[in-house]
């Protein structure tokens, strides 16, 4: 059977999936995230959005490809199994190829804490530079978010709270 935890942790060692399950069934693991992550964000709407990743963007990723589109999308966990999503729309204009580079936010992280916010951004502009998660990936979301590796995996203690709310 897959728990909510072992649906967001898999990969990870057992007994961390274990410690994890143990947490969330007593009831500690919300307690524990609302210490350890009491501040939520302010970026509640696509044009905050819009100026939170491009000042993110701005500051350590000059060089890339400038970003045509930044919205939260409310259907992005359901039907893409994602979180956050990159991608390159092409479109042919006056005979020419033009590329127009879109990141789109899940809109669960409206209303989660804002570290992991800032987790996901990370993560999505890093696919900016790199498109496959290799070692460069993470080295470059290290640089923007050094504490980066944890966040992920406290982000996915978060989904599976919040999933287990929800009786899924």
């Amino acid at each position: 059977m897959h728990t909510p935890v072992s649906k967001y942790l898999n990969g990870y060692p057992a007994e961390l999936v274990e410690r994890a399950e143990q947490w969330l069934t007593s009831g500690k693991l919300g307690d524990w995230l609302a210490d350890k992550y009491p501040r939520t964000h302010h970026v509640q709407t696509d044009k905050a959005l819009y100026h939170y990743v491009t000042d993110l963007k701005s500051q350590y990723l000059r060089q890339s490809a400038p970003l045509s589109k930044i919205v939260y999308d409310d259907k992005l966990d359901i039907v893409h199994q994602a979180l956050g999503l990159h991608s390159v729309v092409a479109r042919v204009q006056g005979g020419k190829l033009k590329a127009k580079t879109e990141i789109r936010i899940g809109a669960v992280f409206k209303t989660a804490p804002a570290a992991f916010l800032r987790a996901i951004v990370v993560h999505e502009l890093a696919h900016l530079r790199e498109k496959d998660h290799n070692k460069a990936f993470y080295q470059l979301c290290r640089h923007m978010e050094p504490d980066y590796h944890q966040l992920e995996f406290d982000l996915r203690l978060y989904l599976a709270f919040q999933e287990s709310r929800r009786g899924h």
